[in-house]
């Protein structure tokens, strides 16, 4: 049987509010509810039903966002259900439970979204917190990423990021015959996704499958160093290779310093006394952190005073075009080794045209060859192996000895300086030919 409704349109629409509140009957349990003045006027549509024995009311909604006509639509419908045995306060609260609900869902998606650092965000948030703390704040490892890991990865999220993806950085790295740089870049991208991984950024390390010693090859330990008659033969070639004056004195001071090529790049006037023949190497320039004096030879000497006589900064003895800061440490490197190409290649468009100038007998050699050759030089004169460990700033590795032994033997390593600036200066001379291997020895 249909409700009849008790209120007419006019009726309704010429409600007023009043003093106290108002629940006017619709019929078929539906009420308009006005409430008084002072609470605003508002008016409501409210159910009363009873189900399993219980008298309940039940907002139906609100005017004007539902009309008189709708609230009678909602009423019918409602009272079908509990004809049926469903409860629609239940019910409605059922729909907010589950609105909720969703709202709960979308914000945890939002929230998982928002955590869902790039691998270009996880980069910068390494290099803060853990590539700051190296020499260099970094700046190799970010112009490595940058050239080889980011352009592939870098936007993506790193929890997408899989061990296929890694492959294919790694298999672009040995297709160009990077053997070595593919096995570093693998050990960085291990220790940023580690990084990742340590602070719940992702669960599982893309990396960890991964062997090192399967790419590539087997690591191969350089052994390169100069001989007697190279060394006389560079001598002879230099000035076909027409380098700047700077960076043939840098060959014969790493050779007779046998200092590493960075720390020749970073040496400041200074560090250096020619008066009493020291060169201080700071800790901040040396690759283990320890301080450092070389004794200079005569040899030595010689060469940086060519130096002191091209002076182009108060500060650096190897200044960049600007003055600004030292020379790049590549820079020496890639002035030999353009001077260094095999036969069959050609020379890159703006490189040296004396390309293969300094080819020497046994193969190509680089600045870390010339101190290799220096502690050479000195061992083939009879120099005692720790007093060459002393000369090159190696940490000792027997424990025992690191924690118990701290002797600087200062004069022995004068000696051994001497002696290999005295042999560079005879393999080097006029009558280099004529040499004859000499037995000095140190005491």
């Amino acid at each position: 049987m249909a409700v009849l409704n008790k209120l007419k349109d006019a009726t309704f629409r010429n409600i007023k509010a009043k003093d106290s509140e108002q629940l006017l009957a619709d019929g078929g349990g539906l009420y308009v509810r006005v409430r008084s003045a002072i609470d605003g006027g508002a008016i409501s549509f409210r159910l009363t039903y009873r189900i399993e024995g219980k008298q309940k009311w039940l907002t139906v909604g609100t005017y004007p966002t539902m009309t008189l006509k709708d609230a009678r639509e909602a009423r019918d419908l409602h009272k079908t259900s509990i004809k049926e045995g469903r409860d629609p306060a239940l019910g409605k609260q059922l729909d907010k439970q589950r609105q909720y609900n969703a709202q709960l869902a979308e914000l945890a998606e939002n929230a998982k979204q928002k955590a869902r650092l790039t691998v270009n965000k996880l980069f910068e948030l390494w290099e803060k917190l853990d590539l700051v703390n190296r020499k260099d704040g970094g700046k190799e490892v970010r112009r490595m990423f940058e050239k080889d890991v980011l352009p592939f990865i870098g936007n993506m999220a790193v929890a997408d990021v899989k061990k296929v993806h890694i492959i294919n950085i790694i298999d672009t790295l040995l297709s160009r015959g990077v053997n070595r740089m593919s096995k570093l870049i693998l050990s960085l991208m291990r220790q940023m996704f580690r990084f990742a991984q340590d602070r719940d950024i992702i669960e599982n390390d893309p990396t960890a499958s991964i062997r090192k010693s399967k790419i590539g090859g087997k690591d191969t330990i350089r052994d390169r160093y100069l001989s007697d008659s190279e060394i006389k033969a560079l001598k002879e070639q230099l000035p076909d290779a027409k380098l700047l004056k700077t960076t043939e004195c840098a060959i014969w001071i790493i050779l007779s310093t046998c200092c590493r090529i960075g720390e020749l790049c970073k040496a400041q006037w200074k560090d250096l006394d020619l008066e009493c023949g020291t060169w201080k190497i700071p800790a901040g320039n040396s690759k283990n952190g320890i301080p450092h004096i070389i004794y200079l030879s005569r040899f030595a000497k010689n060469q940086f005073s060519t130096l002191i006589k091209l002076k182009a900064s108060a500060i650096w003895i190897y200044p960049n075009t600007d003055n600004t800061d030292h020379v790049c440490e590549k820079s020496i490197t890639k002035q030999l080794g353009d001077r260094q190409l095999a036969d069959e290649r050609e020379p890159m468009s703006g490189r040296s045209k004396y390309c293969r100038t300094l080819k020497l007998a046994d193969g190509k050699w680089t600045p870390h060859d010339l101190r290799r050759t220096g502690s050479t030089i000195m061992g083939n004169l009879n120099v005692r192996p720790d007093i060459i460990e002393k000369c090159l700033n190696h940490v000792e590795q027997n424990k025992m000895k690191k924690t118990y032994q701290h002797q600087t033997l200062e004069a022995e390593q004068k000696q051994a300086w001497k002696l290999l600036g005295d042999r560079l200066e005879l393999l080097t001379s006029q009558n280099a030919n004529n040499v004859l291997v000499a037995n000095f020895s140190v005491a």
